[in-house]
């Protein structure tokens, strides 16, 4: 694949983009684990189908989309205290306490020097910017909105990236060419970027330095041995820039071979953008592309049009008007789906690389938030089935480390302590499997197999539950050229997000709300009401989850459901259930 309230774009005064880097934490301390871990600077980075400041990905939102993944708010300390009151141990594979080993910082691979060195100077930087942060005071958190500049989405809707209708489709455009240096190699520049900005404050300045310094190390991902060719085949991903509170940038790419004679680079066309929806921008990346091949000079208009135009409301659609030479005027609609949780995704990708059992084991991992490394060929696939894999966990969000993409020069991520979900190209898999990282889940998209496991996946859902959505996922294999991209998406979605009415869906009814309207949530309580012993085993794990807690601190916020879908899902499978009984 979300939060009702989001963040501006950083164009504006006082508002800082997110770090375009992960930045391993230090060790947790136990006090910290849960609900707290959603202050780890590390949760940066990643892009469809694949899900904190912006998924990626899709902004400036923050929230639980199936997409992107994993914004999250800093939290209450009173009630998140009063929750470990009644922790049990963390399951296998979860974050742990230190036991003695230091949080593995990423280290340069030999021979890119100059992309290291970059992110090093941008490291140092945003690391003096969260002590800088952390010394302004405990009331003022990392990421607290300010309602005089906090756009409001739809009511009773959140989302994981900013879907507020009306904004800005984009802040950037931008282009990244490679370019060689003084030893030959070839490494990725910005060569032109749309809009650019003027008469910003200093704080702004560098933090858009710092902004553009890492975009080319995510358009060309695959590290610098480039050589100049005469055929390439475009191809499509997105990355995602996650900063310290939640809030998120997405990066939509499209690679491909300028138009000309004889042997060239490819380059990169990269849309940064706080809204989540990847179908939409991979259709406005096709404009791009065919203008490209007639004359750079042709793009300009059609994305000053572009960002003149007003973000629609789900279902709507915007038309731009568009000049091609020889071609005339033309006019592009843009319209997106109904159903904003499921827009900036394609299960599609994931269950033609992954059979639905491993599906299974993968969605059991994730949502124990272990630390998940997925290995791809392809850009694209990585992109699609990461984003796919967050998306199951809707309405819930991913609020670790989160790179759908991650550059050559930051494989040491995987080293970290901390949960993560991050897409490896399959070349470097030898390196990764010699990296002294923690228990993970290793998984080979291009043989659909898994290569590295806990051991416990099977056992992590309740049965009955698990053989459900087993089904569902089997029938829909079985009539794979049936359903259209938008059905397959409908037909999954819903079989996860019914695990959850199952499992959890209950959680209203045991919040007690106060005459301040404040709520409280009790979890010893809704741990008992689940009936079925294998389901409150599940559950027991469950709420000790960083994307439970979150999800729990907006509940208690509001009497009014924070996922509208989910509400109301909840309240089919309830109405079903007192049929059942009255018939």
């Amino acid at each position: 694949m979300p939060h009702a309230r989001f963040l501006p774009a950083p164009s504006y005064p006082g508002v800082l983009p997110a770090p375009p880097f992960p930045v391993p934490p230090g060790p947790p301390s136990p006090g910290a684990l849960g609900a707290r871990r959603s202050r780890d600077p590390i949760r940066a980075l990643g892009g469809l189908p694949v899900p904190g400041r912006c998924q990626v990905l899709p902004g400036s939102p923050r929230s639980s989309s199936p997409l992107l993944s994993a914004p999250s708010r800093p939290s209450s300390p009173g009630k998140a205290k009063a929750r470990r009151a009644e922790a049990e141990p963390s399951p296998p594979g979860r974050a742990a306490p230190h036991r003695g080993r230091t949080g593995a910082t990423p280290r340069p691979h030999r021979g890119h020097t100059g992309a290291a060195a970059t992110m090093a100077s941008i490291g140092s930087f945003f690391r003096r910017s969260l002590r800088r942060s952390g010394r302004r005071g405990k009331e003022e958190a990392p990421g607290a909105e300010n309602p005089s500049r906090v756009p409001q989405g739809k009511a009773g809707e959140r989302s994981p990236l900013l879907y507020s209708a009306g904004q800005f489709f984009f802040e950037y455009l931008v282009v990244v060419s490679l370019r060689k240096v003084l030893d030959g190699r070839y490494e990725p520049k910005i060569t032109y970027q749309f809009p650019k900005r003027e008469n910003l404050l200093k704080g702004q300045k560098e933090e858009e330095e710092r902004l553009l310094q890492a975009i080319p190390l995510f358009c060309f991902p695959d590290g610098n041995n480039w050589a100049p060719v005469t055929e390439f085949t475009s191809e499509t991903f997105s990355f995602v820039l996650t900063n310290v509170d939640g809030s998120r940038k997405i990066g939509y790419c499209r690679r491909l071979l300028p138009s000309g004679r004889g042997v060239r680079l490819p380059e990169v066309f990269c849309i940064i953008s706080c809204l989540g929806c990847f179908g939409l921008f991979s259709k406005i990346l096709d404009e791009v592309e065919k203008r490209r091949q007639i004359s750079m000079a042709v793009i300009y208009p059609f994305m000053q049009g572009l960002r003149e135009s007003p973000f629609p409301a789900p279902g709507k659609t915007v038309t731009i008007k568009s000049f091609i030479p020889e071609a005339g005027t033309e006019l592009i609609e843009l319209t997106r789906p109904v159903d904003a949780h499921l827009e900036h995704v394609e299960f599609q990708a994931l269950l033609q690389q992954l059979s639905p059992q491993l599906i299974l084991h993968i969605f059991a991992s994730a949502v124990l938030e272990r630390r998940l490394i997925f290995l791809a060929q392809e850009l694209s696939v990585l992109s699609q089935c990461i984003h796919a894999v967050a998306a199951l966990l809707y309405p819930f969000t991913w609020a670790h480390t989160y790179i759908p993409v991650v550059p050559e020069c930051l494989l040491d991520t995987v080293c970290c302590p901390t949960p993560f979900m991050v897409g490896i190209q399959m070349r470097h898999l030898e390196r990764v499997l010699d990296q002294p990282m923690e228990e993970a889940l290793i998984i080979d998209l291009c043989e659909g197999k898994i290569l590295r496991a806990v051991g416990d996946e099977e056992e992590i859902l309740p049965i009955k539950l698990q053989n459900e959505m087993l089904t569902s996922l089997n029938r829909h294999n079985n009539n794979n050229n049936v359903h259209t991209p938008e059905q397959v998406n409908t037909l999954v979605s819903e079989a996860f997000v019914h695990f959850f009415v199952r499992t959890v869906g209950h959680y209203a009814s045991h919040i007690k709300w106060s005459k301040s309207g404040a709520g409280t949530f009790q979890e010893r309580a809704f741990c008992k009401a689940v009936a079925s012993r294998s389901s409150r085993k599940f559950v027991k794990k469950f709420v000790k989850t960083n994307m439970f807690s979150l999800f729990i601190e907006e509940a208690e916020k509001s009497r009014i459901p924070q996922e509208a879908y989910f509400q109301r899902k909840i309240t089919e499978y309830r109405e079903q259930k007192k049929h059942r009984r009255d018939s």
